[in-house]
């Protein structure tokens, strides 16, 4: 059975402070847990508990779940793909769990800046384990400039402008592609080249998940393609 020290630790992922402070994320399901293997530090069901259900976060729970350590992934980790996707204040944790696992598809890596908490378990759901995979950082607003500059990459920004050019007519060299969230689009003060996805004039924008996704798919198939 759980103690009563490890029931309020679980408790204490259900919150961005909680998480923060314990170091830890909580993680629901078997093929989650299988994901999360080499970062479990202790997995529980409902025969551990008789507090289950309010210990997990879904309405129909899994019936085991765990908690979990996150990755320690640095930059140079991020820079290892020829893809890096730079998230600017992406704040629907369905949409960061939905990136994370297109990333996973069409290996890409990740820096976020002002987005959801990663450790949010709808974002753990959402992206079905795969930011234990995915190489990804937290990067502050005020360093974005600093790192691009030293990173020396080609940058690029994904939105809709008048001087934008289609994704399928960037070069398949390494990139580093800012994308904005739906409301407010990018908001970090970078220029670079625009870039966009084209699509049915009728619909004014495409959902930052969905673009981002097509956008690492258009990339993934151009890599493989230039090196074959």
């Amino acid at each position: 059975m759980l103690s009563l020290a490890q029931e309020k630790l679980i408790l204490a992922t259900h919150t961005n402070k909680g998480r923060e402070k314990v170091g830890l994320v909580l993680v629901e399901g078997e093929k989650i847990l299988k994901e999360a293997r080499e970062f479990i530090e202790f997995e529980f069901s409902e025969e551990d508990s008789n507090n289950f259900e309010k210990l997990v976060t879904t309405q129909t729970p899994q019936t085991r779940a765990g908690l979990a350590r996150l990755p320690d992934w640095k930059l140079e980790d991020c820079l290892k793909k020829k893809t890096v996707i730079l998230l600017d204040h992406i704040q629907d944790p369905g949409n960061l769990g939905t990136i994370l696992r297109s990333a996973l598809a069409f290996d890409a890596s990740l820096i976020l800046v002002e987005c959801a908490d990663i450790g949010n378990p709808k974002v753990i759901r959402s992206s079905v384990g795969s930011l234990f995979h995915v190489p990804w950082i937290n990067l502050k607003r005020s360093e974005v400039n600093e790192i691009l500059e030293r990173i020396n990459r080609n940058t690029y920004r994904l939105e809709l402008s008048p001087s934008a050019i289609d994704i399928s007519k960037i070069p398949s060299s390494d990139a580093l592609i800012i994308v904005g969230s739906e409301g407010k689009g990018i908001q970090l003060d970078v220029k670079a080249p625009s870039i966009k996805i084209s699509h049915n004039e009728k619909l004014e924008s495409l959902n930052a998940a969905v673009a981002t996704s097509l956008l690492l798919h258009q990339r993934f198939s151009s890599v493989t393609i230039s090196a074959q």
